[in-house]
């Protein structure tokens, strides 16, 4: 959070309707004479205000125009009223953005890259933090060096899941993941290294021939759940612009335990990452959007 104010306003422009001293969340804002003015002592810089003044007479300084422009298509950067999208597209698009696990070997462009980090970080995110971090990995070449690491933590988490005894004594002291992980994914994970040794399977990145690691710097309020809302936002873009993707779960949790991965891609060590997100051109094709399992209802009044 930005507790420093850093808000121009333009004197001249302002015609002191109040607009930006209702939607502020910090107090920052009020009416001096007709006139607004900053007289708050903190600010979450999240443009709230810049966006609610009619007259453009608001700037706040430390967001950037670079970040709402982008290089493989044209924004519209006018404000969309509440209720005047087509919710039938909205959700056609989220119906149909699936799991890709099939991939051409046709590079991503950086700038199709670039331009999906923007768009992550339109989500909101607790206290307007922005602490986020994007680790791109370009090319296949740099997902395979990625998935290498990745490989060598899972060769060893399974040569420790299969001592009986370890997995026994880790139970009896209350830290059963070693046994929950040897019932549930030793066979797979055997299967899926033995492919990729002898075959150059890749079981973990599909043959994406790129990735996005989001993660976040110390001093976030929720910083997982501002990592994630972002990656909700890539992965939807990515389906809109012609890309397939998969979040890669066993990669987070191999980095989550093994700090050489990250520090071996240079990923700072006071980052904690979130996701992963394998991007390509996918080499699959559905006819439909699927059904969902129920949801769980519940409503307290």
């Amino acid at each position: 959070m930005n507790e420093n104010i850093l808000v121009e306003i333009d004197r001249e422009r302002c015609i002191g309707c109040g607009n930006c001293v209702k939607v502020c969340p910090r107090q920052t804002l009020s009416l001096v004479d007709g006139k607004v003015a900053t007289t708050g002592k903190a600010s979450f810089s999240c443009g709230h205000c810049e966006a609610a003044c009619p007259r453009r007479a608001i700037r706040v300084l430390p967001l950037h125009d670079e970040m709402g422009t982008y290089r493989t298509f044209n924004a519209n950067k006018q404000w969309l009223p509440f209720g005047k999208y087509d919710i039938a597209r909205l959700q056609r698009l989220m119906a149909s953005r699936r799991s890709c696990r099939n991939y051409t070997e046709r590079a991503v462009d950086r700038a199709l890259l670039e331009d999906l980090v923007k768009i992550g970080t339109t989500a909101p995110s607790g206290t307007n933090s922005q602490r986020w971090t994007f680790t791109l990995l370009p090319t296949r070449k740099a997902v395979n060096a990625f998935a290498f690491h990745i490989g060598n933590y899972f060769k060893h988490l399974n040569r420790m899941a299969t001592n009986p005894f370890l997995r026994t004594a880790l139970t009896l002291f209350g830290r059963s993941e070693l046994a929950t992980y040897y019932r549930d994914h030793y066979e797979s994970v055997k299967q899926a290294l033995l492919e990729w040794e002898q075959e150059g399977r890749d079981r973990l990145f599909h043959g994406a021939t790129a990735a996005i690691i989001l993660g976040a710097k110390p001093g976030a309020s929720c910083p997982m759940e501002d990592a994630l809302l972002a990656a909700q936002n890539i992965l939807l873009a990515a389906h809109a612009m012609g890309l397939g993707s998969c979040l890669i779960g066993f990669a987070v949790a191999a980095m989550k335990n093994d700090p050489s991965i990250q520090r071996s891609i240079g990923i700072p060590a006071e980052e904690t990452v979130y996701a992963v997100i394998a991007l390509g051109y996918p080499d699959e094709t559905y006819h439909s959007v699927i059904r969902r399992k129920n949801a769980e209802l519940r409503y307290f009044e």
